[in-house]
């Protein structure tokens, strides 16, 4: 079936689209040599593993179940990354994944008799803020409780790990990461060359238009050439960037100095990013307030007075049950969606290079009653 004849909420995966980024993604593998991995925590859809494997070399992930899922569902290299380890958990991390993480010397010193082989790596901090719009996201900031600082780096304990970790960046392109390998090498150079690898984390918006791939790729060689590490990138939106559309029908039409559209779908329940981060989301066919002929305001059909998705503007009158396309929808959307007041979970489903859907799961009352006790 074509996107207009779906059941909604749905979310619609464009594999046309992730095919496009998954080769840009290639390219530079295939320029550099260096590995990328999947970041789980942006993009799980693990019916697209099959396709994400033939091009990306393995999965992240920041705990246990994202692990479990990466190496069940692709099966390839399994990093995993987080501020700190459950010991009941630590047992099965071990045996799924090949490089495991620690954001402190205090982890890795509980954990390192227990590594069976496992390469062992330690998060910095450089201390190198580069956010400029989203400070929920700067790992960097003063007081942040993610990676070890210069100050508090313990280089007793370098025999122990093979590799750094950072991860400063968020929807940001290749100068900012220059700007914060600079100061990776000001601040931790001199323990490089004891190392063998090195993950440069994720927030590299490599499949944007204006991204600087030639930067990024005499970047990834400097480090090669200089040090001899092996390099990392695990990127999340990169991968599906762009690659998918939430869509959601008109349900009611109320007006009280403004026309807002009740929709099916809802920022705080289905798109959370649109009220944490915040930000407008891209939606088909519509321009700024006021730019179009009619201009409404898009919210849902949750108790939530602040459920409101935005301003759009719309070269015809709408009205209920009008189908409308969020854009940019893959991302950040059904990893982080809930059922809050009850509301459905949208499909999920999607769509080849034709145009043509097909769903690939359905939610129901019982994933809402399930979550419950």
């Amino acid at each position: 079936m074509k996107i207009d004849k779906l059941k909604t909420p749905c979310y619609v995966i464009d594999e046309g689209r992730l095919v496009k980024n998954l080769e840009i993604l290639m390219q530079v593998k295939d320029h550099t040599g260096c590995k990328i991995l999947l970041a789980q925590k942006a993009f799980s859809c693990f019916a697209e593993y099959p396709l994400i494997g033939r091009y990306l070399d393995g999965t992240t992930s920041s705990g246990l179940f994202e692990a479990r899922l990466g190496k069940e569902r692709m099966g390839k290299n399994n990093h995993v990354f987080s501020p700190a380890y459950k010991e009941e958990e630590f047992e099965e991390l071990v045996k799924i994944c090949d490089h495991i993480v620690f954001n402190s010397f205090s982890q890795l010193k509980k954990y390192k008799d227990k590594l069976q082989g496992v390469k062992a790596g330690i998060r910095i901090n450089p201390e190198c803020s580069t956010q400029k719009e989203h400070a929920i996201y700067d790992p960097c900031a003063p007081g942040s409780r993610l990676g070890v600082t210069i100050d508090q780096f313990e280089e007793e304990f370098l025999p122990f790990i093979s590799g750094f970790h950072f991860h400063t960046l968020c929807e940001q392109n290749s100068d900012d990461l220059k700007k914060t390998l600079d100061a990776v090498e000001e601040k931790f150079g001199s323990y490089l060359p004891q190392l063998s690898w090195i993950n440069l984390g994720g927030g590299h918006h490599i499949t944007k238009s204006d991204y600087d791939l030639e930067l990024l790729e005499s970047s990834i060689l400097r480090l090669q050439k200089r040090y001899g590490l092996t390099v990392y990138l695990e990127p999340g939106e990169a991968v599906a960037l762009n690659a998918g559309y939430l869509v959601t029908q008109v349900l009611d039409v109320v007006e009280n100095g403004i026309k807002t559209l009740i929709l099916d779908t809802s920022a705080a329940c289905h798109m959370p990013d649109v009220l944490e981060m915040p930000y407008r989301p891209p939606l088909k066919d519509s321009g700024q307030p006021g730019e179009k002929s009619f201009t409404y305001r898009l919210s849902s059909c949750t108790c939530l007075a602040g459920d409101v998705i935005g301003d759009y503007s719309f070269d015809r009158e709408i009205v209920p049950g009008d189908k409308l396309y969020f854009m940019d929808m893959a991302i950040y959307t059904m990893v982080k969606n809930n059922t809050f007041n009850g509301m459905s979970l949208p499909s999920i489903a999607a769509m080849d290079a034709k145009g043509d859907c097909k769903i690939i799961k359905e939610f129901g009352y019982e994933d809402f009653k399930n979550r419950l006790s």
